[in-house]
């Protein structure tokens, strides 16, 4: 039976004393904790904004290099299969990009911001969001999480990047190379693309932190190592499932995307096991 320790946790977080400006504790209460979650808020999103104006700063490089590199034969990741198979050199896809809103550009220009903001910002939303719970923590586990934010940091990055060289590509292969009918041409809309490459890239960079999120809930008592391997068929189960909703319906993105994640859920068991071996013999001492 799993020991739930989340409610204590919370009601920790709530009794809380934050510190004010001239370094003196203040009792807070529950509306008080409310609008110093909301002053996080603010700054992660202030700096999303800050991210967001970057990319239009430079649209230019991120539309063409960035959001549009992926289409080009001369990517990267293309490069390189033609290096390593010159077999797997193509000459481009068999696509085009076109808008058929009157607002449409504009508005993408605005996701488009959002996202890379998001992106850009992440390190920071970390900070900020640990800062909130720093307080419900002991001295020694404050010196011990600072390493989460680049942890969390470092896994979001590495599934961006999965992401946006691996998934991206192969994914924009497969649709551009597949047709019902030699009558029908592949004409996307600039919605459809720009929504296509963030679920590829953002959404991977958020499953990559998978790790990090079983740390949590270990730490929590929420879950276990045998309650991790018992279900572990159930775990292989729902990582297919969320592999096919985040990917194109063809079996080598989904692929592309379970391995990595079954590979992260048996990290994030031997995590667990060393959670669960430090928290018994803190409590034997």
């Amino acid at each position: 039976m799993l020991n739930l320790k989340f409610a204590p946790l919370l009601k920790k977080i709530m009794s809380l004393d934050q510190t004010d400006i001239d370094g003196n504790e203040k009792n807070m209460s529950f509306f008080d904790h409310i609008s110093e979650l909301r002053g996080h808020i603010m700054r992660s999103l202030i700096a999303v904004v800050i991210g967001g104006i970057l990319s239009f700063v430079y649209s230019d490089f991120v539309m063409n290099s960035v959001i549009f590199g992926p289409r080009s034969k001369d990517f990267i990741t293309f490069r390189i299969l033609c290096h390593l198979n010159k077999d797997a050199c193509f000459e481009g896809f068999n696509f085009t990009i076109i808008n058929t809103d009157v607002t449409g550009q504009f508005i993408m220009g605005l996701m488009i911001a959002f996202v890379v903001g998001i992106i850009l910002a992440f390190p920071y939303i970390i900070y900020e969001f640990w800062k909130f719970f720093k307080p419900a923590l002991k001295p020694r586990e404050q010196k011990k999480t600072t390493g989460i934010i680049l942890v969390s940091s470092g896994l979001f990055l590495v599934g961006v990047l999965f992401g946006y060289f691996l998934l991206a590509p192969c994914s924009l292969f497969f649709m551009a190379s597949y047709s019902i009918s030699d009558q029908i041409a592949n004409t996307w809309t600039i919605q459809s693309y720009i929504s296509f490459m963030s679920m590829l890239t953002v959404a991977t960079g958020l499953i990559f932190e998978l790790p990090l999120v079983m740390y949590f809930l270990a730490k929590l008592g929420l879950i276990n190592a045998a309650f991790l391997k018992k279900y572990r068929r159930y775990a292989i189960l729902i990582i297919v499932i969320v592999a096919a909703v985040v990917t194109p319906p063809d079996a080598g993105s989904q692929i592309l995307v379970s391995i990595p994640l079954l590979i992260l859920y048996e990290v994030g068991v031997i995590i667990t096991k060393r959670v669960e071996k430090k928290a018994k013999s803190e409590s034997e001492n």
